[in-house]
């Protein structure tokens, strides 16, 4: 072997973690798009850990958990839900914030089935409730579309 065959092999040798490196850079950005489902309770999905579930029931089980056991009296049933309002403080704050929040995104994205796995506000698979499996169906259509 000449020596500059065996320079050009070593130079392509002392890249090669560099490109392992930009290789698995590229897959964790194709597996880290922006995925959300849109559901509710009575449409419960199967979806990895990582993956963004909305419940668009949410708010109105929160309005239920404010009005439980309410008083007759307008006034009275008033000021318990302000009361109940303070004391869940920021957490009951965020938790509303959210599911009105993910009600809004749905009607914005304009979901009309549930439930919907969504990725990247761009593709949506209606129906599925394994939601790998709507992933796979998601990146198949995108492999065969330019």
């Amino acid at each position: 072997m000449c020596p500059d065959r065996v320079g050009s092999r070593h130079r392509r040798l002392r890249h090669w973690p560099a490109a392992v490196f930009c290789g698995l850079v590229m897959t964790t950005n194709a597996m880290a798009a922006d995925i959300r489902v849109f559901t509710d309770r009575n449409h419960p999905v199967e979806a990895p850990a990582d993956v963004r579930i909305v419940e668009l029931d949410d708010p109105s089980r929160i309005e239920a958990e404010l009005a439980a056991s309410l008083p007759a009296d307008p006034a009275q049933a008033a000021a318990i839900v302000q009361q109940r309002l303070k004391d869940g403080g920021v957490d009951l704050q965020r938790r509303l914030a959210n599911a009105y929040q993910g009600v809004a995104d749905a009607w914005g994205l304009g979901i009309t089935k549930i439930p919907a796995v969504v990725v990247d506000r761009r593709y949506v698979v209606y129906g599925e409730r394994d939601v790998r499996r709507a992933l796979a169906r998601i990146e198949e259509y995108r492999r065969t579309q330019p």
